[in-house]
């Protein structure tokens, strides 16, 4: 096994492809490699030999490890036993990993990526975050780019389950890219995992978000793609996703709107159709957990929240519940003591005991 610091190392060299350091690490521990460099001049040029001749790069790793350190942020080594097991898999995976949050080694098995347009239509926003809420609340991680449109909404429906959702940057961690996900960024942080195969300090540069979506397809068991465009990057995710054997999954959309193109021609290539979570479940083999059946008691509750006045109109109208329905389930929970009835024909649930006046 190489050490984190070992990886790390690697990762600072410089003009070093990701597809020569997979080929220097399958020749053996990488410390021996790391402290004899000429022998593997056919992979490193000058300017790699020489940082690691004078120790360069090993500074750069030390001085990142510690950064990271101060800013709380976990840097995850691939041969650690936190690092994502199915991304390990891949033909290439990251080094290392920045993380702020959680990782869950296994997860892989349960994830499920959603992506699509930043410039995403009110309808894919309202399907890609239902549809996030109902796989997680499925028992499923979802997994995103945090980026402003159907991956946003991703992430926010999956928080809202509530469930666990992760989100992959094409920046360091202390350039949260785009700022205005902010607020979204710490509430995954919180439950989930906020990841990046990016040093810190690094910018949302053009040319980091193909690597980015490897690692999204890298992570899940499949790929969702809500809407995209013909040129969408959501598409990358998906050729990688194929590329790595991973499923994929497509929304239809109307031939006419310019953000059904991509997802289109994915349908007429293969991908399997999605029309809701259901879909999406089949095509994994897991069966979708049964809907409880609700009963006016359940209905008429959960249309009341705690503590605030609601009328019977608006009771009504969030219980989805007739009226006389209504009325007869107000009187048993006011006799059974579950909610209060107030002045004016307001009704509370688990109402304070000063402050509001019975009629």
């Amino acid at each position: 096994m190489d050490s984190t610091l070992d990886l790390l190392t690697l990762g600072f060299v410089p003009g070093l492809t990701p597809r020569a350091a997979s080929l220097l690490l399958s020749r053996g521990p990488l410390a021996a490699t790391l402290a004899h460099p000429d022998d593997h001049v056919d992979l490193l040029g000058a300017s790699a030999v020489s940082s690691l001749r004078d120790a360069t790069a090993r500074r750069a790793a030390e001085g990142e490890l510690e950064s990271a350190r101060r800013l709380g942020i976990d840097v995850v080594g691939q041969d650690e036993d936190r690092y994502p097991q199915w991304l390990r898999r891949t033909h290439t995976p990251p080094l290392a990993l920045w993380v702020r949050g959680t990782l869950v080694p296994a997860e892989g098995e349960s994830a499920v990526a959603i992506v699509g347009s930043r410039a995403a239509s009110p309808l894919g926003l309202g399907f890609a975050e239902r549809l996030a809420g109902e796989l997680a609340a499925a028992g499923l991680v979802v997994v995103s780019g945090l980026a402003r449109g159907i991956d946003a909404a991703a992430h926010r429906g999956a928080i809202a389950a509530p469930g666990r959702t992760v989100a992959v940057l094409g920046s360091g961690l202390d350039r949260l890219y785009p700022l205005e996900n902010g607020y979204l960024a710490d509430r995954i942080g919180e439950t989930g995992a906020l990841v990046s195969e990016f040093p810190l300090g690094t910018r949302p540069w053009k040319s980091n978000f193909p690597r980015r979506n490897r690692v999204i397809a890298g992570w899940a068991r499949a790929v969702v793609v809500v809407e995209a465009g013909e040129r969408s990057g959501a598409l990358s995710t998906a050729r990688a996703a194929v590329d790595e054997g991973r499923d994929v999954m497509a929304v239809p959309g109307h031939p006419f709107e310019p953000q059904a193109e991509g997802t289109n021609a994915l349908l007429r290539d293969g991908a399997a159709l999605v029309r809701g979570s259901a879909d999406v479940l089949a095509e994994l083999g897991i069966r979708a957990p049964r809907e409880r059946e609700a009963t006016p008691e359940d209905a008429v509750l959960r249309a009341m929240t705690r503590g605030v006045p609601a009328c019977v109109d608006e009771i009504q109208e969030r219980s989805g519940l007739a009226l006389p329905v209504v009325l007869a389930r107000l009187s048993a929970l006011e006799l059974e003591g579950a909610i209060a009835r107030l002045a004016g024909g307001l009704f509370a649930r688990d109402a304070p005991q000063h402050g509001y006046t019975r009629s």
